[in-house]
This record gives structure tokens, C-alpha cells and sequence, in this order.
């Protein structure tokens, strides 16, 4: 089964962490939050997030698919943070899945891992830059990056995660589940 890491840092936006943990876990595929001290996350409205374990802990482990929630400060802080940079270059190198929502695929293009590729994101989280095509879609997938706008895509983006880590028959079975 794939293991995913989501890595919840202060200020993230709770709908899509809660949302990426809650299917993810639906479809069997195991999850690792990690917070980037071991403090609990107090999330952009205030929700009050436990991790499963800390950052330091988590990046000793490998992955199939880090994924990152957005929101603000939450993003901010993901992108300052070296040692997430460090892990997404090297899933990059590793030819793995990233993932980020709303404002996080900020944090993607600064590690390096949009240039040259389409991406979304939260609107205004991102410059316009030659090196990335910014595209007005839910979201959008190029190689082994996905990104997603926001928190009303957040179960459509996770769903999408769910089809490319375990197949359309699991994607099905969960969505159904949901009632959608």
C-alpha cells in the first residue's frame, strides 16, 4: 500500500488537510502527518490539528507522495522551512508524486519542481512567470506534480490523488461512499 506524508505546519487550511487525511485513509493508503515541531497545528480558523509524529521523525521514512495543504500562514511557513524543500527535491529526483493545494504550490515552485510544468493554485498564490503555466482549472496534473485551487476542490483533488496512488476501482469505491 502507499504511504503519503502531509506535512501540517501552524496556519494551514484545516478543510483540505482534513479532507486529503480523511479520503486518503478511506482509500487505505497510509498517511503520516507531521508537524514541523511537535506542537499540535492550530489551523487558519482555529481547528486544532494532532500530528502523527514530527517532521524530524517523519523524513527518516520513504514515500510514494508528500502532499501539502495550503492556506495561510500555513504555506508561508512550509516554504521556509529547508527541510521540506529538501524533501521535495528529493522526490523529485526519485521520479515520486508531489502534491500541493491552494496557496502550497507556492512551495513547489520554490523548490524548483514547476519550472517548465502547467500548474494551479489558490488565485494570486503564485506569480505569473515564464518558466510556469499557470492554468485556471480545479486542477492539474504534469509528470509526477499535481496541484489543485483550493478548498472547494479539495475532495475532487484528493480523489485524484487516490486514482494515481491506487487505481480508478478505489477512487470509485470512495467517492461512492461520499454520496456525492
Amino acid at each position: 500500500m502507499p504511504t503519503v506524508l502531509i506535512p501540517l505546519a501552524q496556519g494551514c487550511e484545516e478543510l483540505e488537510a482534513v479532507t486529503i487525511i480523511d479520503l486518503l485513509r478511506r482509500a487505505n493508503i497510509t498517511v503520516i502527518t507531521a508537524g514541523l515541531d511537535a506542537e499540535p497545528v492550530t489551523a487558519s480558523r482555529g481547528v486544532v490539528l494532532i500530528p502523527d509524529t514530527t517532521l524530524d521523525k517523519a523524513i527518516r521514512q520513504e514515500f510514494d507522495m508528500v502532499v501539502l495543504p495550503g492556506g495561510l500562514p500555513g504555506s508561508d511557513h512550509l516554504n521556509n522551512d529547508s527541510r521540506i524543500q529538501t524533501l521535495l527535491k528529493k522526490m523529485q529526483q526519485q521520479g515520486k508524486y508531489t502534491a500541493a493545494i491552494c496557496a502550497a504550490p507556492k512551495v513547489l515552485a520554490s523548490a524548483g519542481l514547476l519550472n517548465g510544468k502547467s500548474a494551479t493554485c489558490y488565485p494570486g498564490a503564485l506569480e505569473t512567470t515564464p518558466d510556469i503555466n499557470l492554468i485556471d482549472k480545479p486542477i492539474v496534473k504534469d509528470g509526477q506534480v499535481i496541484t489543485s485551487r483550493g478548498p472547494g476542490t479539495a475532495m475532487d483533488f484528493t480523489l485524484e490523488l487516490i486514482e494515481i496512488l491506487v487505481g480508478r476501482e478505489t477512487r470509485n469505491k470512495v467517492e461512492a461512499g461520499l454520496v456525492r
